[in-house]
């Protein structure tokens, strides 16, 4: 048994090589361009949807809840990026019920990967939205003692979103694995649907986990703004109550 398909090389010429990995990955992002090609190529405003429109407008609102419930911003901007992540990990782990498919998530290269997405797209936003000074500036609250605390912070949770994901998706197959051998086929079954289910979990937590990590990169600026604007509106009924006070 393949604890990770990174063992399994398929195809091999010199120092290049094809292994399970990159070819279910590339099946993965051949799978969803086609599937969003074949939907949005024929998009309709009237009333009546075609099931891939309906489906693919209630997946959006359901992603743009979600932004706003754990961002408290408008989930515009974040939407592409959150999306794709949710979709590919949900996609690579329902496909592990086909047979002979082996999730790319279930390779720690794979999720290192899109934690280091994670990693370069938190700060991204959080510049975008600040500016560098704005952003660095966080690294330093509420003490400057605090500088290579928070530095070791953003490493850490980089690390924990990559191993959680392929802990939970490589011990599931593997367990499935196990128990196809030793036990009849039910009992696996069952084990299997529960994988499919931890999956889509994994994706959302995922996804969550991202959306909080950018929300704390951005919120600050957010804040600032409110404070800055309840201080003119204080200033501003200050100086209507001295003019009423000195007609």
């Amino acid at each position: 048994m393949n604890i990770s398909p990174d063992s399994l090389v398929l195809w091999e010429w010199g120092p290049v090589r094809l292994n399970a990995t990159i070819l279910f990955t590339w099946l993965v992002m051949a799978l969803l361009t086609i599937a969003s090609w074949l939907i949005t190529r024929r998009l309709s405003t009237s009333v009546t949807l075609s099931r891939g429109q309906a489906i693919l407008e209630t997946l959006v609102t359901v992603v743009q809840g979600q932004i706003r419930d754990a961002a408290q911003q408008e989930p515009g901007r974040y939407l592409t990026f959150i999306g794709t992540l949710f979709l590919f990990i949900a996609t690579s782990n329902l496909l592990s019920i086909v047979p002979g498919f082996q999730p790319p998530t279930g390779s720690l290269s794979t999720t290192t990967a899109l934690a280091l997405c994670v990693f370069v797209t938190v700060p991204l936003f959080g510049i975008r939205q600040q500016g560098l000074r704005g952003y660095l500036r966080q690294y330093l609250q509420p003490s400057p003692i605090m500088l290579p605390f928070n530095i070791i912070g953003e490493i850490s949770r980089t690390l924990a979103l990559a191993v959680r994901l392929f802990g939970n998706v490589m011990s599931g197959t593997i367990i499935a694995g196990v128990l196809l051998t030793i036990v009849p086929l039910f009992f696996p079954v069952i084990m299997q649907v529960l994988g499919l289910v931890t999956g889509m979990i994994q994706a959302y937590i995922f996804a969550i986990l991202t959306m909080v990590y950018i929300a704390s990169a951005t919120r600050a600026h957010q804040t600032s703004q409110a404070q800055q604007v309840r201080a003119q509106m204080r200033a501003s009924d200050e100086s209507n109550q001295k003019e009423q006070d000195h007609p």
